[in-house]
């Protein structure tokens, strides 16, 4: 089905079942254990054995020699696959590191080796007999010092982007706002570790595995092993957390992969906390200055936004400068990207990447310039909003609610309480203020197929390859199906993350949703075409209720199309050029309140509220969950995430849960999502787009200016830590 017209009427819009708040379908089998994550496949491939990955010691250089005696002779031990013995390999285009590296090491904790055992502690034990001789070379770690050798990225999508004349206007402006930014590396640190099973049939190879996209996958296992994409099938029906992490295949199932073509046994890898932070992709740091010139009224007139990011050679940049060329209207703008190489664990996509660390700092910025223009910082940004895209004046929005989402989120929060004067509000010990910032995100489609099927028994089957990391899409695509075929949510069995199924969206980028479920869409369009066609109904006319096919009078079972067999239809969503027509986006507005110990600078949210116009909510206890997560990990970011380097060995220092700090929802005791009223006809017949992202996008800056509003310290350098707010904070005796 091609996708190019607005959608009009359709099936979906009876929100009979799509748009409910219904619980996950999967939520009994995730509470009760019985969901199967990718290490715990225990049953389908017996004899299984364990790998264990050795990583890189240095983040630059070479191997001289390895020393694998000890360690081939220990208990238990079936092989030691390294790059000697792994024969060619090639590297598959999402990865800009080799998954396996020998002898030369592009990054710490770069796999270097998988010991192969009986047991998982056999492997352990071996792993650490191995004997590792290093050349360590001279690397670049540190973003500020890479800074000056920075380039521009290649890719015509990471070009310098100029409207008007951005000097000249920024020169003439009024009011003028030119600061610099910096955030630091991000980890996702998921729950669910990266892990795989792989086993080998023959020349055909099956990996059990925790990845979001798994057509992406298939295609960079295939090219790293060298082997026919038909020879592989991926599986991976449930996954504990990704965030992006798992956007691409990883060392885990490479490295099974090749153990088990070894051994010739099943083998099942886990990567342990410090690999998945130094050997897998993170969210990479960001220096970032904001220039932004203004009438004495408020109106921008010139705004420019340049970023510096860093990334191994042949990486891509963090694309912070994004939401900038979208978000305020203006006449004169400017947007650049410079990419630095460093040495470094391989920088890649995290929640909202680019805008996620962008808004960190754009929406200070305009809280900055408001302060300058003693203005209300929600009545600057409903002043400087924009319908059509500002760099393209012909192309409006699809949808823009930004001003609602403003208005709507003030309102509600008690926007009108906040103090004017910061460091003004106090309750006992604690200063307290009031922050807000704009959301952002675009809305991206992405071809998604699916296959139906009638069962003889008149329940609905789903299958493809469409992955849950926890976002709740066995859910909203049994809705779909449910809506599209007049039956009820527990008539609709959906399978899920297997590549023997249609190739849908996958999860990330947001688009997953609203893609995956518009693949389920057109091919309920065809099963309800071959239905109505067995009952010898019209079927441009039939109507699919309560387990019913109707035309007019006529009336019959849905069950009784499928009597003498099941009946399957396959079919997959493509999309024409609405796109480029129209800028299709999502917005929305977050506000915190924070209270800060006038004594020791500690900092607690109090409470968040989001406001969000993200298109249709299929389900909004689904989509609320998704926000305030969002919510959780844009304070996280905020306050106190950021992996640290060991600027001369060129590692994460802090690599675990330990070191690596989170906050849970418990950290934050009042949080509220509202959802506009929305259908965008412009993005697809379930007229949704994303939100899971959109939940991120400007909770850091929304923080930080609660923060300045709490105590009249201003803090640009991510995160807001205490040792960043002590030596300026007011008299606490005052």
């Amino acid at each position: 089905m091609k996708f190019d017209t607005p959608a009009t009427t359709n099936p979906i819009d009876q929100l009979k079942v799509v748009g409910k708040p219904h619980d996950r379908i999967d939520g009994p089998l995730k509470t009760s254990g019985r969901a199967p994550y990718a290490y715990e496949h225990h049953e389908v491939a017996p004899g299984q054995v364990y790998g264990y990955v050795i990583g890189a010691g240095i983040a630059k250089g070479r191997i001289r020699s390895m020393d694998l005696a000890a360690a081939k002779s220990a208990p238990g031990v079936l092989g030691i696959v390294t790059a000697q013995n792994a024969g060619k390999l090639g590297k598959g285009k999402m990865n800009t590191a080799h998954l396996l590296a020998g002898p030369q090491i592009e990054h710490y904790h770069q796999a270097i080796a998988v010991v192969v055992a009986e047991t998982f502690e056999q492997a352990r034990a071996a792993a650490q007999l191995v004997k590792v001789d290093y050349a360590r070379e001279q690397g670049a770690y540190e973003l500020s010092s890479a800074k000056a050798g920075a380039k521009m990225p290649e890719g015509k999508d990471n070009a310098d982007q100029s409207v008007g004349d951005f000097a000249g206007a920024f020169a003439a402006a009024p009011v003028q706002l030119d600061a610099t930014y910096t955030t630091p590396d991000h980890a996702h640190a998921m729950m669910e570790p990266h892990a795989s099973i792989a086993q080998w049939e023959g020349d055909k190879l099956t990996v059990w595995t925790s990845n979001q996209m798994i057509a992406w996958g298939v295609g960079d296992v295939a090219a790293t092993l060298q082997i026919p994409k038909e020879n592989v099938r991926l599986v991976s029906p449930y996954i504990g957390g990704g965030f992006g992490g798992k956007l691409f295949v990883r060392t885990d199932a490479i490295m099974a992969a090749l153990a088990a073509r070894e051994v010739k046994r099943p083998v099942k890898v886990t990567l342990t906390r410090p690999l998945m932070f130094n050997n897998t992709t993170h969210r990479p740091a960001t220096i970032q200055r904001v220039r932004i010139g203004a009438t004495a009224e408020g109106k921008i007139t010139a705004i420019g936004h340049e970023s510096w990011s860093g990334d191994l050679p042949g990486g891509s940049p963090e694309t912070a400068v994004a939401q900038t060329q979208l978000l305020y209207a203006g006449a004169n703008r400017m947007t650049a990207m410079r990419l630095a190489v460093l040495d470094l664990p391989e920088g890649n996509a995290m929640r909202a990447p680019g805008e996620a660390p962008g808004l960190m700092v754009l929406e200070i910025a305009m809280d900055e310039l408001a302060e300058k223009l003693k203005m209300d910082p929600v009545k600057l940004r409903v002043l400087n909003d924009t319908q059509v895209d500002p760099a393209k004046p012909e192309r409006p929005f699809s949808q823009r609610q930004l001003i609602k989402c403003l208005e709507e989120g003030a309102a509600r929060f008690g926007w009108d309480k906040r103090p004017a004067k910061p460091a003004s509000r106090r309750d006992g010990r604690w200063l307290v203020g009031m922050g807000m910032a704009a959301a952002y995100r675009g809305n991206l489609n992405m071809k998604s197929g699916a296959r139906v099927r009638l069962e003889t028994d008149g329940r609905v089957t789903v299958e493809t390859d469409m992955t849950d990391i926890g976002t709740g899409s066995y859910t909203i695509i049994a809705q779909t199906a449910a809506e599209m075929m007049g039956v009820t949510l527990d008539k609709v069995e959906v399978r899920l993350g297997d590549s023997a199924f249609p190739v849908s969206a996958g999860s990330g980028g947001q688009w997953g949703a609203n893609s995956a479920t518009a693949g389920v869409y057109a091919a309920c369009v065809k099963l309800r075409e071959a239905v109505a066609a067995k009952l010898g109904l019209d079927p441009a006319t039939a109507a699919f209720a309560d387990g019913q096919v109707s035309v007019g009078k006529q009336r019959k079972a849905l069950a009784s199309a499928a009597s003498d067999g099941a009946i399957t239809a396959e079919d997959t969503m493509e999309y024409g050029d609405l796109a480029k027509r129209q800028q299709q986006s999502t917005f929305g507005a977050h506000f915190v309140e924070v209270a800060v110990d006038a004594a020791t600078a500690e900092v607690r949210i109090r409470r968040m509220l989001a406001v969000c116009a993200a298109g249709r909510i299929l389900n909004p206890k689904s989509a609320r969950s998704q926000v305030i997560g969002a919510m959780a990990m844009g304070a996280g970011a905020a306050l106190m995430e950021e992996l640290v380097v060991d600027k001369r060995l060129g590692f994460f220092v802090n690599h675990d849960l330990a070191g690596y700090e989170v906050p849970v929802h418990a950290d934050i005791p009042h949080q509220e999502v509202i959802f506009l009223d929305e259908a965008d006809a412009a993005v697809s017949p379930m007229k949704a787009k994303g939100v899971g992202e959109l939940g991120i996008c400007g909770v850091g800056a929304a923080v930080a200016n609660a923060i300045y509003n709490a105590t009249g310290v201003r803090v640009r350098d991510y995160p807001i830590t205490l040792d960043k707010l002590l030596p300026k904070m007011p008299d606490p005796f005052v």
